[in-house]
């Protein structure tokens, strides 16, 4: 099936509350995790990592390490001359470091050895003399010539994307804008904190196939990329992601070791497996970029917008990862939550000798939501507009193409206002409340999916496999991950509505190259949506067999054949599950079925408008309330009400849990987590290195600082997702950033233009607010000397274009030409 979804009335699975299909061994401890595998024979790989951010590596000596009893294999970047990343576009990894590092923690070299105690002795013993060069720090620096840049020759930058767009007539626009406001933004970086580090295990198994079994979001993609490090087949390999304890965008990557465990495996024919450390896990990071934004913006007296005009420069440490998607991300979805005619955008991705940042949950979209939902505080501040109402004016509207050719299907956003501001009686606090008291209110949007592949085919991006079993058991195959969402119960559900079974009726067997049809991972918040589509499509044809044998044998209509409860239903009677199928088989043989799903075309023709289309955007809205100790600066908050367009929610119980986990990670995002960097010692140039790597330094909320959440969802189905749903697990995360900041202005009128927001930075502006001075913070200029290209000019729907380009002017400077 390719297009729309199975939009299907409900029998009794889905919406209900239940526990999820496997929550008996996750309480229980029963559940498996990939350090939890052990295997006969097995070794321990450790990995020696750089202590520099930047440098040459002038030699390596292993003498010493090669003479220790227990050490079986030392492999450096020579084992590995063939690159490789995560999009085709950024192929700038080796699994160890080859003549360069790029930030503290690339691994250089791996030792294996008969246990871990040995390997790290092993590691301990190598030698590596550097050539150290003068780190990229920061964004900024890495705009312009450089003597060492981090790729390519002397003398070129460290840009590594730089985008630039005219959607309509931008300058127009803003000359028929009543006013305009022009504000910057800081958004710190952070990391993903899952409780689970990565840990990987690779051996060569029956035939001699070689095999890994990961902690990964994205068992395909390693697949893929596996055979192209190894040069080996890919029917020669298999790839098993083990159930993961948390993820959050953090394993949606390639990694390092993944590549040189199942190297060493099969070098020597004996399993290897690895477990990092915490301070390893923050070495590999793949957070979230760090982003310095301006964002200027026309409105006219009744707060309706003319113009805006985004930019945005990123962080982006010191490898590809998802980053040409990143830079396009922080820009593309703006115009999908409110109306806005003509919008420019420009933004730029910069290497710097930092851990490489990547996707965590929401992926280039927090940071300008941020800016967007403080400016829109301020614009209806200043317009004496109710912020609330403000918003519920200009929201976008169902079916609507917006100016840079984003396709919105159905948009319950103002529902999701409405409904935060009758449960949080924000109409009775807003601006009445005692001093130190105050409430915000934000809105977002985001993906159901990607509309389009990472590695760009016209296959499916996702299928799932029935088998029907004489006995009654119906296993579901498919090569979703689950990370600890609820995926797999979400795929036993979608199977059990249509077949008319109970959700512990369905078996399911996800994430094996091996056993299972391709989906291409659990990212982008893509799997309800798309491998629920597949699960529908092939139950669908699977209940359609047995009603069509049925209806052979009994001589009645297939369409008259019903499945409930367990049972089918027949004009002249009923059958319990097992008993129909066993007649069906008798009568056509083994039931067995196959369903698929693809996206809709999108409708962006322009380079770059490939990222943002999704089959449905999900909407949200919050209300955040806050105590502010103005002595201290600490932020107290008491409560949260939250809103989330989710089309249908197929596990209710699962689905609100969804959104309270997005509220706990926004909390963190908003007051405290930040992936701070220092100089350190071993560098003559200073050590760019984590100023807290471990879960003792970083700060992150507890469960005493997790508020009480009053969650609404809100259930317009939408015809593209299965049985009408929408994803739920990224976008309730992005309005609560700035509907915190927005509670800080009406408690104590400061204005926070970054995060996090700690009371060091509330008490500086309390002060200064004293003083008469303005109390905003976090407002540093946007720099100058940013390599802006040419923009590509791009017609509006309203223009009467195509979402083709009108000129093509999209490059980028640098290393980002060959990336």
């Amino acid at each position: 099936m390719s297009g729309r979804g199975h939009n299907l009335p409900p029998t009794g699975v889905i919406g209900a509350e239940r526990p999820r299909i496997d929550a008996r061994v996750r309480a229980t401890g029963q559940l498996h995790y990939a350090d939890d595998l052990s295997l006969p024979r097995m070794l321990h790989c450790r990995l020696l990592r750089s202590p520099h951010p930047h440098a040459r590596i002038l030699s390596i000596d292993t003498r010493a390490a090669d003479g220790l009893d227990g050490v079986e294999l030392i492999l450096t970047g020579e084992a590995f001359p063939v690159p490789y990343g995560i999009l085709p576009i950024s192929q700038d990894e080796h699994a160890l470091a080859r003549g360069k590092v790029r930030y503290v923690g690339e691994p250089v070299v791996a030792v294996i050895a008969r246990d871990e105690r040995t390997a790290q002795a092993g590691v301990d013993a190598v030698v590596v003399q550097w050539d150290v060069l003068p780190p990229v720090r920061d964004a900024i620096d890495g705009v312009g010539p450089l003597e060492h840049p981090l790729y390519g020759e002397p003398g070129t930058d460290s840009v590594h994307k730089a985008v630039s767009f005219d959607f309509g007539d931008v300058d127009g626009g803003f000359a028929d804008a009543d006013r305009v406001y022009d504000d910057c933004f800081d958004y710190a970086g952070n990391t993903h904190l899952a409780l689970e580090q990565h840990a990987s295990l690779a051996a060569v198994t029956e035939h001699g196939r070689l095999t890994l079994w990961s902690s990964t979001q994205v068992p395909h993609y390693v697949h893929k990329a596996l055979a192209k490090v190894l040069e080996l087949p890919e029917a020669e390999l298999r790839v098993v992601a083990i159930p993961n304890g948390g993820g959050f965008g953090g394993k949606s990557d390639i990694f390092h070791h993944e590549m040189v465990v199942a190297k060493a495996a099969w070098m020597l024919g004996r399993p290897v497996k690895i477990a990092l450390r915490r301070e390893e896990v923050f070495q590999c990071h793949r957070g979230r970029h760090p982003v310095q934004l301006r964002l200027r913006t026309g409105v006219k007296e009744d707060g309706s917008i003319t113009a805006m005009h985004l930019q945005t420069l990123v962080d982006g440490g010191g490898a590809g990862s998802y980053g040409v998607a990143s830079t396009y991300y922080t820009g593309s979805l703006q115009t999908v939550t409110y109306e806005i005619p003509t919008y420019r955008f420009q933004g730029c991705r910069v290497f710097t000798n930092k851990a490489p940042c990547g996707p965590k949950r929401g992926h280039g979209t927090p940071q300008p939501r941020f800016g967007l939902e403080i400016q829109l505080d301020k614009i209806a501040d200043d317009l004496g507009i109710d912020p609330a109402e403000l918003r519920l004016r200009i929201v976008e509207h169902d079916g609507a193409i917006t100016a840079n050719w984003m396709r919105v299907v159905t948009i319950g956003l103002a529902d999701c206002i409405k409904q935060v501001v009758k449960s949080s009686g924000w109409n009775d606090k807003h601006r009445k409340l005692p001093r130190g008291r105050g409430v915000g209110i934000a809105c977002s949007s985001y993906l159901s999916g990607a509309g389009l592949p990472i590695q760009w085919n016209k296959m499916p991006h996702s299928a799932v496999q029935i088998r029907v079993d004489r006995s009654g058991l119906v296993t579901a195959y498919c090569g979703a991950t689950e990370i600890g969402q609820g995926s797999d119960d979400v795929l036993a559900s979608c199977v059990a509505e249509v077949l008319g079974l109970r959700s512990t009726d369905v078996r399911v067997v996800t994430g094996d190259t091996d056993l299972c049809p391709v989906d291409l991972g659990s990212y982008s918040s893509r799997v309800t949506l798309m491998m629920g589509n597949a699960a529908v499509d092939a139950a669908v044809h699977a209940r359609n067999a047995i009603a069509e044998a049925l209806a052979g044998v009994r001589g009645v209509p297939a369409d008259q054949v019903r499945f409930f409860g367990g049972r089918v239903l027949l004009p002249d009677g009923d059958l319990s599950f097992a008993a129909a199928v066993k007649l069906a088989e008798v009568a056509a043989g083994p039931i067995g079925s196959v369903g698929w799903y693809t996206p809709p075309k999108p409708v962006a023709r322009y380079k770059g408008g490939g990222v943002g289309p999704t089959p449905t955007y999900s909407y949200t809205a919050a209300v955040v309330e806050v105590d502010v100790d103005e002595d201290t600066g600490f932020i107290d908050v008491p409560k949260i009400w939250i809103a989330h367009d989710i089309g249908r929610a197929l596990n209710a119980t699962l689905a609100r849990n969804q959104v309270i986990g997005s509220v706990y990670m926004g909390l963190g995002e908003a007051l405290m987590e930040e992936q701070a960097m220092r100089r350190g010692r071993p560098s003559g140039h200073g050590a760019w290195v984590h100023r807290g790597p471990s879960m003792l330094d970083y700060k992150s909320p507890t469960h005493l600082d997790m508020p009480p959440v009053h969650v609404d969802l809100i259930e317009r189905p939408d015809p593209e997702g299965p049985f009408g749903a929408k994803e739920v697990g990224q976008g309730p995360l992005l309005p609560i950033m700035p509907a915190l900041a927005n509670a800080l202005y009406d408690a104590v009128g400061v204005r926070a233009h970054e995060v996090p927001i700690t009371p060091d930075k509330v008490l500086k502006a309390l002060a200064r607010q004293r003083a008469g001075k303005d109390s905003t913070f976090g407002d540093r200029p946007f720099p100058d000397g940013v390599p802006w290209p040419e923009s590509v000019r791009v017609p509006t729907p309203a223009d009467g274009g195509d979402g083709r380009a009108a000129e093509a002017g999209d490059y980028a400077p640098g290393q980002g030409s060959k990336a």
